[in-house]
């Protein structure tokens, strides 16, 4: 059996009450005084933060958490659902002495919050909350919504199509009109669509236009400068046709190389254009005059 004295062969001194004070008895007044208040602070710092907090639920003394809302009395079960409590329960049921100093917080009233209320354009009845009024700020309820006629939705690049807008008119324009997005339904690889509302886009037309007479009109001056612009391709192209087939008639291998002498022009109404006929070969070249 090892004895202490062999395993620590040197003498162990371990502090006490007599050591510290005649430790001390060589200080100043005014040291130990220092010392005292150091002392003092620090008991005060650990005692506070061992202070529980008024809201902690004790879970040792079982005490529940309980809410008042509106009259009605809830305790929380610690699981995330609140269960309303039976009459006699409580602290009124005589588990607990009134006045208890470290009752549970309880919320006596509920926070009310503003609610604004829009009237519907369809129905002129009232609500707070409604799908076209939250992405399009349209004042028209959910039980009034028509999907399919007085409330459709239209692509982007139809409304600039179909009413002559621009983007300029959509997003620039106060105010600039809502919209939602949605994925292409032809392939979802395409970008996605902007959706806006038809009706807020028919008034839109109408705030530049004017009026539905002056927009139709657009409407034909576009397309009749569509039409001449595709005459106009149309006869270029017959024109560069006629003159490369008769380009590849034309005898390189000749000697002399000929020179045409055209007779006078003549005008074609038809096509707004020009013809003249060489003397010597009867070769006709039809020509515009700027």
């Amino acid at each position: 059996m090892l004895l202490i004295s062999q395993v620590f062969p040197q003498k162990l001194i371990f502090p006490t009450k007599m050591s510290q004070e005649s430790s001390n008895s060589g200080l100043t007044d005014a040291q130990k005084s220092r010392i005292d208040r150091n002392r003092q602070k620090a008991l005060y710092l650990k005692n506070s933060k061992l202070v529980a907090h008024p809201y902690a639920k004790s879970v040792e003394e079982g005490e529940k958490s309980v809410i008042k809302i509106h009259g009605s009395r809830f305790v929380d079960s610690g699981g995330g659902f609140l269960i309303e409590e039976e009459v006699g329960e409580g602290r009124n049921s005589g588990n607990q002495p009134h006045g208890n100093s470290e009752e549970q917080h309880i919320i006596d009233e509920a926070i009310d919050l503003p609610v604004t209320y829009d009237e519907c354009v369809e129905c002129a009845d009232k609500f707070a909350e409604s799908y076209l009024m939250h992405h399009f700020d349209y004042p028209v309820c959910d039980n009034c919504r028509d999907n399919d006629d007085k409330h459709s939705l239209i692509t982007k690049t139809d409304a600039k199509k179909e009413y002559l807008l621009q983007d300029c008119d959509l997003e620039k324009r106060e105010p600039p009109l809502k919209y939602i997005i949605r994925k292409n339904p032809h392939n979802v690889r395409w970008g996605e669509m902007k959706l806006y509302l038809h009706v807020q886009i028919e008034k839109r037309a109408l705030e530049v236009w004017g009026s539905e007479e002056n927009l139709r009109a657009q409407h034909e001056l576009r397309d009749e400068k569509r039409e001449k612009s595709k005459i106009k391709k149309y006869n270029k192209q017959m024109k560069q046709l006629r003159m490369d087939m008769r380009s590849s008639l034309y005898d390189r291998t000749s000697e002399a190389a000929h020179v045409h002498k055209f007779g006078p022009d003549s005008y074609n109404e038809s096509d707004d254009t020009y013809t003249h006929t060489c003397l010597t070969c009867k070769y006709t070249e039809t020509f515009e005059k700027m």
